[in-house]
């Protein structure tokens, strides 16, 4: 039996899982897990799980497997997945939580299904209309957090301003900064820009007094090069940035490459400046900030990367187990039930 801080697996989840998975909890385990005592649920196929522990002799050793005879494909939409349900990886993985088995999930399986599962089996907190799916994103001077990335297609002025109390708690817990910045995204700052669901959201949050550090509305641009903590959109203009981004990355990092190896005079350049270029390949690499994070639920749920590798997976960990050892839900409920509070005080309309 586990005891301490315990990571529930989603072990089956994920484009290359579950060799991934586990290699990946090894790899925290040799170089991010030192002094960390956290121990892992593994939920999956017993024979396949139990031949891969046998080379990854610290995962081993931190871990119990639970059988799950079916998983759940990366295609698969929710509601197939919910019929699914019982005897799933996912299903299992979440389930743990549920019942107090264990502190959080981690799943690289799929987002719509993990979303479903979650949302039925955890519930959304009190006052919460609706989770939202946080993403970490690189900056100049540290990282930004935005969300939500994917998880409601659309948004009211409420749920907006749910979502900046939601990623205000979760700055604080992973990051340690006690009052970090919020800034609600928008196609310019001036206050005449905007839909109206934007417009009623601004007024929210530059009008509440629950003590959020609201900076009012930042352009695209401002989520990678701004001086915002957290940035505050829909569902549908987050994920469309997102997948944008890491497009962008990649093709830079293609770019740069065939740059690089073009001839020999590159190549002996690149031989000179190796170490700030093993710096700066090490800034732009998506691994590094991978594990988002369902917002708004009973529980806490990881959601990496279906196509990560070991050090992204391993990234996704650092996040699960961070928020496991902080009280950033009580502080959730705390804010949340303040916020609304303030709307039945000042007659908030969406």
């Amino acid at each position: 039996m586990l005891d301490g801080l315990i990571v529930s697996i989603d072990a089956m989840g994920g484009d290359d899982a579950p060799e991934i998975v586990i290699e990946g909890i090894e790899y925290f385990l040799k170089h991010e897990g030192k002094g960390r005592r956290a121990r892992f649920l593994l939920h999956g196929d017993q024979p396949r799980l139990d031949k891969l522990l046998k080379k990854n002799p610290l995962t081993r050793e931190r871990s119990e497997v639970c059988h799950s005879p079916t998983e759940i494909a990366m295609d698969e939409k929710p509601s197939q997945a919910l019929r699914k349900g019982k005897g799933t990886s996912m299903w299992n993985a979440i389930l743990a939580v549920k019942e107090g088995r264990a502190n959080t999930v981690l799943s690289a399986g799929n987002t719509g299904a993990l979303m479903a599962m979650s949302m039925l089996q955890l519930r959304r907190m009190h006052g919460i209309q609706r989770p939202a799916l946080a993403a970490n994103w690189p900056r100049p001077e540290g990282i930004s957090v935005v969300l939500d990335v994917g998880a409601n297609v659309e948004a009211t002025a409420s749920q907006l301003a749910e979502f900046a109390v939601l990623g205000d708690a979760f700055y604080r817990a992973l990051f340690k900064k006690e009052h970090p910045s919020i800034g609600l995204l928008n196609v310019g700052t001036e206050d005449q820009k905007g839909h109206a669901v934007i417009k009623a959201a601004h007024e929210r949050l530059a009008e509440s007094d629950i003590g959020l550090n609201y900076k009012g509305y930042v352009e695209g641009n401002d989520i990678s090069f701004g001086n915002t903590d957290v940035v505050v959109t829909d569902g549908f203009t987050g994920n469309v940035a997102l997948k944008t981004a890491e497009g962008t990355a990649k093709l830079i990092g293609k770019f740069f490459n065939e740059a690089l190896q073009g001839n020999p005079w590159s190549k002996f350049t690149t031989m000179l400046n190796s170490v700030a270029l093993i710096k700066l390949k090490k800034r732009i690499d998506p691994r590094g900030v991978n594990g988002g994070v369902f917002l708004g639920l009973n529980g806490i749920v990881i959601k990496s990367h279906g196509g990560t590798d070991k050090v992204g997976y391993s990234n996704a960990l650092n996040v699960a187990i961070g928020l496991a050892g902080s009280n950033f839900l009580e502080e959730i409920e705390r804010e949340v039930e303040r916020l609304h509070d303030e709307d039945d005080n000042i007659g908030f309309i969406e």
